[in-house]
């Protein structure tokens, strides 16, 4: 498991009907503030501040086809122009389990990446694919 030091960051959060939204720094827009959102909005601070991850490499929420089935994913990171790393964020009080893991394979189906993220906010574990296997990882990797 890896232990992440989420960073102080002064979220832009609003109410708006009834409802609480934040200001997405990567998508430049107000989106609904979700429990899963908020472990969202704190990792990207934390790969943006803690490991230097421009936030240019990073594309949050976008559609791909697995299969058949569109799905969106949380976070990609780019490394020469290629996806890199894969975040799977659920909320705080989901576990991380060999299904959500399972999930994150799938995208790699259509994502091709060398590593990936699991985390709820409070556990979170990297793993680096190898040859159609994974390994668990100490920390996450630099760009």
């Amino acid at each position: 498991m890896l232990n992440i030091n989420y960073p102080e960051y002064n979220f832009k959060i609003k109410q708006e009907k009834n409802k609480h939204l934040i200001f997405d720094v990567i998508r430049k827009r107000w989106v609904t503030l979700t429990p899963e959102e908020w472990v969202r909005q704190n990792f990207i601070q934390y790969l943006i501040q803690k490991k230097q991850f421009p936030a240019s490499l990073i594309s949050v929420e976008k559609t791909i086809i697995v299969g058949e089935l569109k799905k969106r994913y949380d976070i990609v990171i780019y490394k020469n122009e290629q996806p890199w790393m894969i975040v799977e964020c659920k909320e705080k009080n989901t576990l991380i389990k060999i299904a959500v893991i399972e999930q994150v394979m799938r995208y790699n189906i259509a994502l091709a990446i060398q590593y990936f993220v699991v985390t709820n906010g409070n556990q979170s574990f990297c793993f680096e694919l190898l040859n159609n296997s994974f390994k668990e990882l100490d920390e996450i990797p630099s760009v």
